[in-house]
């Protein structure tokens, strides 16, 4: 990304060193409710999404999750991301695997994400971001904000599913005062964090965020340990779950030497971390497959160029998940001398 865009999230610091994420701009909603003005039905919508960014995987795994491939189409961008942000792939693209990583089917003379938004208001200002939840009647965004996203698809297409998805509850009413707790550090301390740590530009603002990350990581940590099941909250999977998993599955990939969160990694730091990440991402294929690696390395490591200005992609750490019932030597000794 070009240090002179001023929608560059590289330039979110401010004059304290300290990231300041923006806000959403888009945060309209799809409604089951009678005369809603962007109504649940089936093929009116696509989702625009990155397999690099945590935030637009969120939308893919919900939406794997509610079994609703069938009623919403969805794109992903190439993971290079410059100058104008976001880009489709092309159809000379063959460094990007994944499904849906193609051009832009709704729109097939655009080039980048920011036509969209262009399309929707000429004069548009902000950010550029996936996921964008797309109304392909209107010709208009609904929403760019992944936490809405998530929720409205949790029970908004309820009625046109199989019961099998329609009764499945990601927030159900005995734990939504736990889940909405926990999302507020979740997401300040744990999924942003690893922004503010690596985007900081000052030493003091990298060592506070940093320190707070993994104190975070330590409080989720113990919170895995009380789990009476593989998930975050027991034998069914939850937002918490969802919200969670997608900074852990990038950490050892990317944010421990992207975003210098190094003090300690997921594999040889966490154990309840890494046996809850390897269950979602080998035991729930809305986890697992939703997951590419490709572009979560490439898009660090090559677009931040404020951060790696030769675009170096460091070969490790391999694999960039382990196998359910495999462990570093490190661990995997300290097991046996029990």
């Amino acid at each position: 990304m070009a240090s002179e865009d001023k929608k560059s999230i590289l330039n979110w610091a401010g004059k304290d060193g300290e990231f300041k994420r923006q806000s959403s701009t888009f945060r309209d909603w799809i409604s089951s409710e009678p005369g809603a003005k962007f109504p649940a039905e089936k093929d009116r919508y696509h989702l625009y999404v990155s397999y690099a960014c945590p935030w637009a995987h969120r939308a893919l795994i919900v939406r794997k999750l509610k079994g609703l491939e069938d009623f919403l189409p969805f794109t992903s961008v190439h993971w290079e991301m410059l100058e104008k942000g976001w880009r489709f792939a092309t159809k000379e693209d063959t460094n990007a695997p994944g499904e849906g990583v193609t051009p832009d089917p709704v729109h097939p003379e655009f080039t980048h994400i920011r036509e969209i938004y262009f399309e929707n208001e000429k004069d548009y200002g902000g950010r550029f971001t996936v996921p964008t939840l797309y109304d392909k009647k209107q010709k208009c965004i609904v929403n760019n904000e992944s936490s809405e996203i998530i929720r409205m698809f949790y029970h908004a297409f309820d009625h046109l599913l199989p019961e099998k998805y329609a009764k499945l509850d990601l927030l159900p009413e005995n734990l939504k005062e736990t889940i909405e707790t926990a999302n507020e550090w979740t997401y300040n301390d744990i999924n942003n964090g690893v922004y503010k740590s690596g985007f900081a530009s000052t030493q003091d603002a990298y060592e506070k965020n940093v320190k707070t990350l993994f104190a975070s990581l330590d409080r989720a940590e113990a919170e895995l340990a009380k789990s009476p099941g593989p998930y975050y909250h027991g034998e069914n999977v939850t937002e918490a779950d969802v919200r969670l998993y997608t900074t852990i599955v990038r950490f050892d990939a990317v944010y421990v030497q992207h975003f210098k969160c190094n003090i300690r990694d997921i594999r040889s730091g966490y154990p309840n971390l890494h046996k809850w990440v390897r269950h979602c991402y080998w035991n729930d294929a809305a986890f697992g497959e939703t997951t590419e690696f490709t572009h979560i390395k490439c898009h660090y490591t090559k677009s931040h160029r404020q951060i790696n200005p030769f675009s170096i992609t460091p070969l490790g750490p391999e694999p960039p998940i382990l196998p359910v019932d495999e462990e570093v030597p490190a661990v995997k000794a300290a097991l046996q001398s029990k």
